[in-house]
């Protein structure tokens, strides 16, 4: 029996990507039409986003930890939050869980020093690329990264909010993600990290300047393979 994963919600288009890559990939490794069960809750966004804009990640936490203890009520084995900015509260959150968690940093750090990477591009909203989340997991794995200049950070910022998260993706967009990755390119990363859950429904891995760490796509994964783990 496969372990309930939990899934805790922010944005609505990053979590739809992770639900849907668990349904879709599972089955490769469970069979046909099987995945594991998965609950899902999230409060409304707007609540999020007033603690992140305020920097209270306490706050954070407190909404974090609000939808764990549904989710183990629900029955679910684990959580996964498939929201990066956020997991800057999860060191508040996670000691005082109901159930275990999956951090989504780890997943990708994790790929990234299996596939050899050495220096990772972080993306994401501007309190991610600032912030401690990657770093606290890369430098234990000797990785290490580089983010763009403020006034890329900026773009990336506001691209994310005004379109990504309404589920608005434009070329235009893109082209400009891809010339920030360049630039990172030519600062020395080898692969630069999707780290907005709603980044991959914008840059193209077929044509992106370095290789992508999906890291939405990636704690999928580490998901179902938490979920078939024998209890």
């Amino acid at each position: 029996m496969a372990k309930h994963i939990g899934i805790v919600a922010c944005s609505a288009e990053g979590a739809a990507l992770c639900y849907r890559t668990i349904c879709t990939e599972a089955p490769r490794l469970m069979g046909e039409e099987r995945h594991p069960e998965i609950t899902m809750h999230t409060p409304p966004f707007a609540d999020y986003m007033v603690h992140i804009r305020s920097g209270n990640w306490a706050e954070v936490a407190h909404l974090m930890l609000a939808s764990a203890r549904k989710l183990a009520t629900a029955g679910a084995d684990f959580a996964v939050c498939p929201d990066n900015t956020i997991h800057q509260a999860f060191p508040l959150a996670a000691p005082h869980s109901p159930i275990p968690w999956l951090h989504i940093a780890d997943a990708v750090a994790q790929e990234a020093a299996a596939r050899g990477f050495s220096r990772l591009a972080i993306t994401g909203t501007k309190y991610l690329m600032t912030g401690p989340v990657y770093p606290d997991k890369l430098k234990p794995l000797g990785l290490r990264w580089e983010i763009p200049d403020a006034e890329d950070r900026e773009r990336i910022d506001r691209i994310i909010f005004s379109e990504l998260v309404n589920g608005i993706v434009r070329e235009e967009s893109r082209l400009y993600f891809n010339e920030v990755i360049r630039k990172l390119k030519d600062r020395g990363c080898d692969a630069v990290v999707l780290g907005c859950t709603e980044i991959p429904l914008l840059v193209d891995p077929s044509d992106c300047p370095l290789p992508t760490l999906d890291s939405t796509r990636l704690l999928a994964r580490a998901a179902i393979r938490e979920s078939l783990k024998v209890a």
